[in-house]
């Protein structure tokens, strides 16, 4: 087992995560509005969506997200997922309380959050194809099927710190900001996940007319 290539693919799997995109706008606003746990369960959702991408192209069932119609769909409802949750992110920055508001949002749904944008974004999926895909083939030529499980974990492990870093980071700022920096980093991030939103959209119906 070579201990520099399972170092290298945590590093993979933290510059996997880093990239500021809807989760972590999504991390960063719960984080920040709730606290370590709300931000950290969102990275959760969106690390067992990855994991759920990892299995399917380790099996090699990605060929069905080749189908047009599959793929119209996904920049659609994803579309609408991140344009709802940015929405709904600016609505709420006139109602942040400056006190610690742990517990007020559901950790469910705060979960459901991180995995429906993460398993309905076309770009998680092409992400993932593109970058696992090309690793999962290298590691089998070069040190066999045996290892993948063990490579692979180490890119989840890399995510999974990622998580942990947002969350505490996030929640750590809070006792230093007051009302008006809240809600500014609030709405920025709605306006993020909208601006995504609106993306998603316009690929989904433009490969409609297609």
């Amino acid at each position: 087992m070579n201990v520099s290539l399972l170092v290298s693919y945590i590093f993979l799997g933290l510059t996997l995560a880093a990239p500021i995109g809807p989760v972590n706008s999504a991390r960063l606003d719960k984080g920040i509005k709730n606290g370590f746990w709300h931000a950290w369960i969102v990275g959760t959702g969106s690390m067992i969506a990855d994991a759920i991408f990892m299995l399917l192209i380790y099996l090699g069932l990605v060929n069905f997200l080749d189908m047009p119609i599959i793929q119209i769909f996904l920049w659609l409802f994803g579309g609408f997922v991140l344009i709802y949750s940015g929405i709904e992110c600016i609505l709420k920055a006139n109602h942040i309380d400056l006190a610690f508001s742990r517990g007020k949002e559901s950790m469910l749904k705060c979960f459901l959050t991180g995995f429906i944008m993460s398993i309905s974004s076309p770009l998680s999926i092409l992400f993932w194809l593109g970058i696992y895909g090309s690793v999962l083939a290298k590691t089998a030529s070069n040190y066999g099927r045996a290892d993948l499980l063990i490579y692979s974990s180490m890119i989840f492990l890399g995510l999974a710190l990622w998580d942990i870093f947002v969350a505490a980071i996030t929640s750590g700022f809070r006792r230093f900001l007051n009302y008006g920096s809240l809600r500014a980093i609030s709405i920025l991030s709605g306006l993020s996940l909208l601006g995504f939103g609106v993306y998603f959209g316009y690929q989904g119906i433009k490969a409609v007319f297609l």
